[in-house]
């Protein structure tokens, strides 16, 4: 039974989200590394109303005070979680609820915040509109304060348009069909991260970007304000647990940088996460402070050098699983704050160092833990569904990939780019390695000091950093002539279709998938009559271990392979080749598993000498 939100004076409601908010789903503040104190969770009970006949603007449901059904934001239609589980296409819907604008936010911007929202949606406030947004992956904040007044309350109405089948917007793993198949899931529609709204002074931050710059021992910070008269300053202190190692003030402007040198530098690392934690104050021309936002840095440096991953200045070996960020009950949405920090210690917990965070763009809950616990993360966008030789579709996917860039560049745990996923679609007209090739070139100038991956498996079409080939070959042996031969380097997938490879860094991030159900159930309603996944199953749990064992020691003998990805770390709906199962139970014996993926280069090489003589190959 769902728990209804009821609506309190304006004057009590910032308190309640802020302490308490025990009612409220994902009540934890959806932004850690620009955190303020003064917000209000919009999460919780909605109505809603599906628009099947996409009718709605005409029926005036932008002025709707309320709507017959109920919905638990932030979870999409399709998740139990949401209270719904409506999992048939949803091209449109509409959300209404009240919003109170608190009587101390007088004089204050008004900000109105979207974790997520799967793909246009369209904002009315009291029946006018506010906002337009394009992108299912990328967050939005909106500026309302002309649109509310303090100790007011007042109608909000999202409508969302989510038209997967146009294969004009990205999707990412959303089935096209009716029902699931292969590695083709469930739909996410409409709201699925947290609501949220804030007060900010006129002249608060709007943003700060981070670069830690390991090399000169400091961080380098770029702020960026909503109005500037001249008399505001802005304050950076950094503290290392409770010491202050730093503290500056400078004017307020647009174009100041703050260089902020350190002594006895400590670095972050899967092995070591430290995190510095930082302050930044805006302070009026009386000093007194008008805006205040928690923050946190990693020290750290990611590079390559020629063919070899570099972090902190040290060769480091990437020992990645793909994660596709999805849950049985929540979909693209984790249940609570707990089960994201979970995810990772399960990847740490199998030996992996890393995740390729994989068609999806995860929320930034997520990078908090990868930074706190020490996990290394690539972005990557929800490029599938998408047809890229289409001009509209193109500038869909780089106008909300940069909006994702821009949002997450600060994550220390965030050390690769990788927009697109497989582009196996057939050129037309050049559109496909356009579109690749301006992906690569925005990601690189607006930021320098990550590589990109411009395309992870399928066809590569021009420029990349790390050259990431998938192989699902099963048999060790076969997979070790597979991935190198002296006459013709490295293997490519398309050698007629992809650019050549030009002497990259180079990985397998896609390889294993192999298939191993803990328990047999009746499968998920999808279009497949078995369970899905790579191979042949192996017939027994010692058959899984030799034939995992043996694939990882063929790509860690192999010296031009930088790092590694392996699928995946858990099941997902009908695709059973994950490291645990889809509710995140352990499906073999951890320590094992852990020694598989953790063992040295050296070792693998032994071991793989060995195999090859035992079936006399050279």
């Amino acid at each position: 039974m769902k728990k209804k939100i009821v609506l309190l004076p304006a004057l009590f409601l910032s308190i309640i989200a802020i302490t308490s908010a025990t009612n409220i789903p994902r009540p934890e503040y959806p932004r850690p590394q620009f955190e303020r104190a003064d917000w209000i969770n919009l999460n919780g009970e909605w109505n809603y109303d599906f628009d099947f006949s996409q009718s709605g603007i005409e029926r005036s449901l932008f002025t709707a005070q309320a709507f017959e059904k109920s919905i638990t934001v932030p979870f999409c239609p399709e998740s139990p979680l949401s209270g719904v589980g409506h999992k048939d296409f949803i091209n449109a819907m509409w959300y209404q609820r009240k919003i109170a604008v608190p009587a101390e936010w007088s004089g204050k911007r008004i900000l109105l915040n979207f974790g997520g929202v799967d793909y246009k949606s369209t904002l009315y406030i009291n029946g006018q509109q506010v906002f337009v947004h394009y992108g299912g992956s990328s967050s939005f904040s909106v500026d309302i304060t002309s649109y509310v007044t303090a100790a007011s309350t007042y109608n909000l109405v999202v409508y969302v348009e989510d038209d997967l089948r146009s294969q004009l917007q990205t999707g990412g793993k959303q089935s096209l069909r009716l029902n699931s198949y292969s590695c083709l899931y469930t739909r996410v529609t409409g709201i699925w991260q947290t609501v949220w709204m804030e007060a900010v002074s006129k002249g608060g931050l709007k943003s700060c970007r981070i670069t830690p710059d390991l090399d000169n021992k400091q961080f380098v910070f770029e702020p960026v304000f909503y109005d500037l008269d001249g008399k505001t300053s802005f304050k950076v202190r950094i503290m290392d647990g409770n010491k202050e190692v730093f503290s500056q003030q400078v004017p307020a402007s647009n174009h100041a940088f703050i260089f902020a040198k350190l002594k006895n530098i400590k670095t972050w690392s899967p092995e070591s996460p430290f995190l510095y934690d930082m302050e930044f104050s805006v302070l009026n021309s009386d000093g007194q402070v008008i805006d205040k936002v928690k923050s946190y840095g990693g020290m750290r440096k990611v590079e390559l050098r020629g063919k070899t991953f570099y972090l902190n200045n040290e060769p480091y070996y990437q020992r990645l699983v793909l994660d596709q960020g999805y849950y049985p009950d929540g979909q693209w949405t984790a249940p609570d704050d707990a089960q994201l920090r979970r995810d990772i210690e399960l990847g740490k917990e199998a030996g992996f160092n890393g995740a390729r965070l994989h068609q999806k763009v995860f929320e930034q809950r997520y990078f908090y833990w990868a930074d706190k616990l020490g996990y290394l993360t690539w972005g990557e966008s929800a490029s599938w569904g998408m047809n890229w030789a289409d001009p509209v579709a193109a500038r869909n996917m780089i106008t909300e990939w940069e909006e994702c860039v821009y949002r997450d560049y600060n994550a220390p745990s965030l050390v690769a780019w990788s927009p697109l996923n497989e582009t196996w679609m057939d050129d037309i007209d050049g559109q496909r390695a356009r579109l690749t090739n301006d992906l690569y070139f925005i990601t690189r100038r607006m930021d320098r000091t990550r590589p990109v991956v411009s395309v992870s498996g399928g066809y590569h079409a021009g420029f990349t950093d790390i050259y990431a080939e998938h192989t699902y070959q099963q048999d060790p042996v076969l997979l070790y002539k597979q991935l190198y031969s002296e006459e013709k380097g490295p293997y490519v997938f398309q050698p007629d279709i992809s650019a050549p490879y030009k002497g990259e860094a180079y990985m397998i991030d896609e390889f294993g998938g192999i298939q191993w159900i803990k328990e047999m159930k009746a499968p998920e309603v999808s279009d497949e009559k078995e369970f899905w996944g790579y191979g042949i199953p192996p017939k027994t749990i010692e058959e899984f271990y030799k034939r995992l064992e043996e694939q990882v020691n063929v790509i860690l003998s192999l010296d031009h392979i930088t790092g590694f990805c392996y699928t995946q770390i858990v099941d997902v709906e009908l695709e059973k080749n994950g490291i645990y199962t889809y509710d995140r139970d352990k499906k073999f014996d951890m320590e094992h598993i852990r020694k598989i993926f953790t063992k040295t280069r050296e070792q693998a090489k032994e071991e793989v000498k060995k195999m090859l003589l035992e079936r006399e190959i050279e």
